[in-house]
């Protein structure tokens, strides 16, 4: 079935920014799989653990905006690796405290050190003005 509308998916905002996320994330989900064995959720609250410092899971589904079950699930692979521990809060028994380990520690190190480059490299081709527009415009879609 065909249709006449000028609609274009190949143009269609959400479509391309989901093909640029996909294409420009896939060397260092290479990296970060095959040197620590994680998925995207594990290496994003090694992430927020390391830049932030300890936090519960809940402030990691807020602050990345992950649902709540993929958090979980990261949590226990993590803590199954020992990349990190889980301490009750002492108020709420419910809810943990999130510590990155030694292990997990050096892995954020690492993995930071590599995002900084992944994204060295996806921004070389671009001028640094490009690259400050860019940074603008998904800022505020992503405040959308």
């Amino acid at each position: 079935m065909t249709d006449d509308t000028p609609f274009d998916l190949q143009d269609f905002l959400p479509y391309l920014l989901n093909q640029a996320a996909e294409m420009s994330s896939l060397d260092f989900q290479r990296y970060y799989k095959a040197r620590y064995g994680m998925l995207r959720t594990e290496w994003r609250v090694v992430f927020h653990l390391g830049h932030y410092g300890d936090m519960t899971a809940k402030e990691i589904c807020i602050r990345a905006r992950i649902h709540k079950t993929k958090v979980s699930r990261a949590v226990s692979a993590l803590e199954k690796r020992r990349f990190l521990t889980r301490t009750p809060l002492p108020d709420d028994r419910r809810h943990e405290t999130l510590k990155l380990t030694a292990a997990g520690r050096a892995a954020f190190r690492d993995l930071y050190r590599a995002a900084q480059d992944f994204e060295a490299n996806l921004t070389a081709p671009f001028t640094d003005e490009e690259v400050a527009t860019l940074r603008r415009c998904l800022v505020k879609i992503a405040k959308f």
